[in-house]
């Protein structure tokens, strides 16, 4: 009979939790139509094919580095260096098309498996060292950051050559004719490219949390790690991939907006880790552990993204908002310390 009443309670708890995960997340879906709404009154650019495009385009390196931030804080760990990862990583493959003569989808390799190496190495420092995920990932914050201005002598890259701008600037669909004047009119401006790279990353990694055995051993690490340890996960190898994905993420980000550029820019990327765990905690992802959805991270990202495009189309300042951003993230962290006490 005790053991029927505790199953009982545990069934309970999963399925309040599973209630909960839904609230926030429709309340972050709610937050974006206010917003779209708002914007859309305010402005009568906003609402449009062109401007909808932009944010999407926008929106792609806070989602990409925000699933890869969603994953580590599912295991109960925080990566700090994704915006200096992502800056190293671009640096290293516009250096490898430039001055090693490396076919541009080369160079990008090069870039996302810089990124790969970075990740890897924040595995081996929390995992095997045991050092603290907020401290190893802030040294590597610093090191990658450091290493990216000191190859490129603070300068930026230039002179990489349209191909190189192909990834960032292409776009898939887009429609374009010529007027009886010569001149070209775009009827479509097509998905870019980013925009569809971010849909196939979201859903495959949305998968493999929620329908592979690799997924169920992330949450079981962030939900209980000594319990998973004892039911046979490898605890270490988990938390290393997650990592190391983040890291491979932040990789292809710098690749992208480098290539959006067309322009190597060694100062790339600083804040941008914040802007991957607000996506993250405002699409239901929690500080402590255990829970978190690909779907969430993609609201919240879309969030972050149309705030500032809104708040850019009606002329608030950069200084605005930066406080404005500020206040969404803290009120964000607080209500989820709120969730996890009750």
């Amino acid at each position: 009979m005790a053991e029927i009443i505790e199953v009982a309670k545990q069934k309970s708890g999963t399925f309040s939790d599973r209630q909960k995960d839904i609230i926030q997340k429709f309340a972050a879906l709610g937050s974006l139509f206010v917003l779209i709404g708002v914007f859309s009154a305010t402005s009568n650019a906003f609402f449009t094919i062109d401007n909808g495009m932009t944010v999407a385009l926008q929106v792609t390196s806070i989602a990409f580095l925000g699933i890869g931030a969603t994953c580590v804080i599912i295991t109960g760990g925080i990566d700090l260096s994704v915006g200096s990862v992502l800056a190293l990583s671009g640096v290293v493959a516009a250096l490898a098309v430039k001055d090693l003569g490396t076919p541009v989808w080369l160079g990008m390799i090069c870039g996302i498996l810089t990124g790969s190496a970075c990740g890897l190495i924040n595995a081996i420092l929390v995992t095997k060292m045991k050092l603290p995920p907020f401290i190893a990932t802030l040294g590597m914050m610093m090191i990658a950051r450091g290493v990216a201005l000191q190859i490129t002598g603070a300068r930026a890259v230039s002179g990489l050559g349209e191909s190189f701008g192909e990834l960032g600037n292409g776009s898939l669909f887009r429609v374009v004719t010529i007027g009886t004047d010569g001149f070209p009119t775009i009827v479509f401006p097509g998905i870019p490219y980013p925009v569809i790279l971010m849909i196939v990353i979201a859903i495959a990694v949305s998968y493999m949390l929620n329908r592979s055995v690799l997924g169920r051993h992330i949450y079981a690490v962030g939900s209980n790690a000594d319990a998973a340890r004892l039911s046979g996960v490898n605890v270490t190898r988990i938390v290393s991939f997650t990592y190391v994905l983040s890291g491979t993420l932040a990789g292809l980000t710098g690749c992208v907006l480098m290539s959006r550029l067309v322009t190597a820019q060694p100062n790339e990327g600083v804040m941008y880790e914040l802007d991957a765990i607000a996506s993250a905690v405002i699409g239901g992802t929690s500080l402590i552990g255990g829970v978190g959805t690909i779907s969430g991270t993609a609201i919240g990202a879309f969030v972050i993204g149309i705030l500032r495009n809104g708040l850019n189309m009606n002329g608030v300042s950069a200084f605005t908002q930066q406080i404005i951003i500020g206040l969404v993230i803290l009120v964000t962290v607080w209500i989820d310390q709120l969730r996890n006490r009750r």
